[in-house]
């Protein structure tokens, strides 16, 4: 299951419909080894495009850098799809490389600015794919 805050949760949200009709991207990075999403880093989609996304690779290499130097790990690795349901594609699928990660899929294909949006999360590991039940939390206890 993942558990995260309202506050992340409407980050995550917020970006994918300002980015929208591009897909977002971005990552929630957490202390190494607790499995806690806390630090909201949205990114740039390279890719620039309503049909995939793509991280740039300077600014993941970046990223990676900055979670050694804080002991930190991408807990949540996000993007948003435009047109189809928030579901890993064959390529989100084979781009996983994260099996610790929640990979979190936003759908703003039906939604309007107030929402809906379709929000959920899955575990990808070896190409295979669960969903997991999201807990939207004020905080953490």
């Amino acid at each position: 299951m993942l558990t995260l805050t309202k506050a992340l949760y409407d980050q995550i949200v917020e970006h994918s419909r300002q980015d929208h009709p591009d897909e977002a991207c971005g990552v929630v990075a957490g202390p190494a080894g607790s499995g806690r999403p806390e630090r909201f880093i949205p990114m740039l989609n390279a890719a620039r495009s309503p049909t995939f996304y793509e991280f740039d690779s300077s600014d993941l290499l970046k990223l990676y850098r900055e979670l050694d130097d804080r002991d930190e790990e991408p807990v949540i690795i996000y993007h948003s799809h435009t047109a189809t349901e928030a579901y890993p594609s064959r390529t989100d699928i084979s781009y996983a490389n994260e099996p610790g990660a929640h990979y979190v899929l936003v759908s703003t294909a039906d939604a309007d600015d107030a929402g809906p949006f379709q929000f959920r999360s899955f575990r990808i590991v070896n190409g295979e794919v669960a969903e997991e039940e999201v807990e939207v939390v004020a905080e953490y206890s």
